[in-house]
């Protein structure tokens, strides 16, 4: 009796010793499974960066062409901004020395000045509409 109870003990652990062993194999598998999905993953991410690598490349390429070819057109000024501009140097040099007090007389010729160029100006700009 005694050797059956030392059997039965025996056999158990021996059995308990295998689903051990069976458990750790197991997790060992899986964790071979999810190390080669992960560098499956990561090689398919590599060839992803390099694909938009060599997108942006030939993106900066193109962008370079189109800019080195397209300048931007200048906007030319009114006839109603040059006949402000030139009119308020033109009066205010005129007021300077007409007037006793200088910085007063620049002053008020040019604005006078300003507008009487700027609406030289505009009947120049309509004339030519």
């Amino acid at each position: 009796m005694i050797a059956t109870i030392g059997l039965v003990f025996f056999s158990c652990q021996n059995s308990k010793e295998k689903e051990i062993q069976a458990a750790k194999q197991a997790t060992l598998d899986s964790m071979k499974v999810v190390a080669e999905k992960q560098r499956v993953i990561d090689s398919m991410q590599t060839e992803m960066d390099k694909q938009e690598a060599l997108n942006e490349k030939k993106e900066v390429t193109v962008i370079n062409q189109t800019t080195t070819t397209a300048e931007p057109k200048r906007k030319k000024w009114s006839n109603t901004a040059k006949g402000a501009v030139i009119g308020a140097g033109v009066g205010a040099v005129t007021g300077a020395i007409i007037s006793k007090k200088k910085g007063e007389g620049a002053i008020i010729g040019g604005v006078a000045g300003a507008g009487v160029g700027a609406g030289t100006g505009a009947i120049i700009d309509d004339s030519k509409k």
